[in-house]
């Protein structure tokens, strides 16, 4: 998220309910729901643009699950999964025209196995095995 962000609530306050952070200049930053002070369910950030910027699930205020990223113009970003706020299994980066650029899996945070890396062309460029 950018930096000039405000919220509703200080964050001394315990947040329970429904929440919408703003840029300063006033624009929608994100969207989603706290639980006793922390993230909980689907969040959806946004860019100043409007345009969604990231959309996941937080659990006890830590990512989890399906995350997905995008582009100011709208295209597919990065997509991947959290378990606790660490990466795991099959992640997916793309170029800005969408093509695939990298491909591959985390264990625990960690780069394993055989990661594939493609030119903008779809035309596969690097392979690396990450032990």
């Amino acid at each position: 998220m950018e930096k000039d962000i405000t919220k509703k609530k200080s964050k001394d306050q315990v947040q329970n309910g429904t929440a919408k952070e703003y840029f300063t200049d006033g624009t929608l930053a994100a969207t989603g729901k706290y639980s006793n002070g922390e993230k909980t369910g689907v969040w959806k950030y946004y860019l100043k643009n409007g345009l969604l910027k990231a959309t996941g699930k937080f659990l006890k205020g830590k990512m989890t699950g399906p995350w997905k990223w995008y582009r100011e113009n709208g295209k597919l970003l990065q997509a991947g999964e959290f378990d606790n706020e660490k990466r795991i299994g099959q992640w997916k980066r793309y170029h800005a025209n969408g093509e695939l650029y990298d491909i591959g899996e985390y264990i625990n945070d960690k780069k394993t196995g055989i990661w594939k890396t493609y030119d903008a062309n779809a035309t596969l460029k690097k392979t690396k095995n990450f032990l």
